[in-house]
């Protein structure tokens, strides 16, 4: 995942809504959002990675609680000893602790974790394990970390978008402005400022975003949106949380 939004409004009835788009090779296979841990992690809903085993994103819907997990920069772990990252993201989803242990075991990366009450995000870069606790307000998550200024296009464009949407009070309310900025409002995937990416490789691989996914999460539920078609915001379809 290469674009996490993250909204956080205490005073509002949905305190917290996250949006996260994945940017990925598109022949890795995966598996949309259910409870693919029934063993392991019985109450996380979330995408699979099969080839990890783990997730981008998950979410505990009785805790209200998501994890989410970005691809950052810096040293790779050696490869005989290199483990998914994708693990990292549920165990933050489930409430552990996710820092402890040999993170030099994992490729640089950022994780969220976040509920109604508020959002951490630690970043690690093979070396350097740093944490920072969000306020409220908006905030953009990219391959280079929370960004907080004007430096990436990406972040510049769409971050004044989100800060402005319609915050809808009920779970079930409206969500369109919401679903359209989520999917790149428009923009065009070789336009600088893109959420939703797409890169035809020399190699003939193509590189791009594979899904959007968007949260709200309240003290009274969770709502759980999700689309393997992240240029339509018509395409969103509810992912069973209860």
């Amino acid at each position: 995942m290469c674009t996490v939004v993250v909204s956080i409004d205490p005073s509002a009835e949905i305190p917290l809504i996250v949006v996260g788009v994945r940017d990925e090779f598109t022949d890795r296979p995966w598996v949309s959002p259910a409870r693919h841990w029934p063993e392991s992690r019985p109450g996380l809903i979330g995408g699979r990675d099969l080839r990890g085993g783990g997730t981008w994103l998950a979410v505990d819907p009785e805790a209200r609680r998501v994890g989410a997990l970005l691809n950052g920069l810096g040293v790779l772990a050696p490869e005989e000893t290199r483990r998914s990252r994708g693990d990292l993201a549920l165990l933050a989803a489930a409430g552990g602790r996710p820092m402890e242990g040999d993170l030099g075991h994992y490729d640089p990366f950022h994780l969220l974790r976040a509920d109604p009450a508020g959002a951490r995000l630690w970043h690690w870069d093979g070396i350097t394990l740093e944490r920072d606790d969000l306020p409220p307000g908006t905030h953009m998550i990219v391959n280079s970390g929370w960004e907080r200024g004007e430096e990436n296009e990406r972040v510049a464009f769409f971050r004044p978008l989100f800060a402005k949407a319609g915050r809808p009070s009920e779970l079930d309310g409206p969500w369109e402005e919401w679903r359209q900025l989520a999917t790149g409002a428009g923009i065009p995937s070789d336009d600088p400022r893109t959420m939703i990416i797409h890169h035809d490789l020399p190699d003939g691989r193509t590189f791009g975003s594979g899904s959007v996914t968007l949260l709200a999460l309240a003290p009274g539920g969770v709502r759980y949106d999700f689309t393997a078609d992240p240029r339509d915001p018509g395409a969103f379809h509810g992912v069973l949380t209860e």
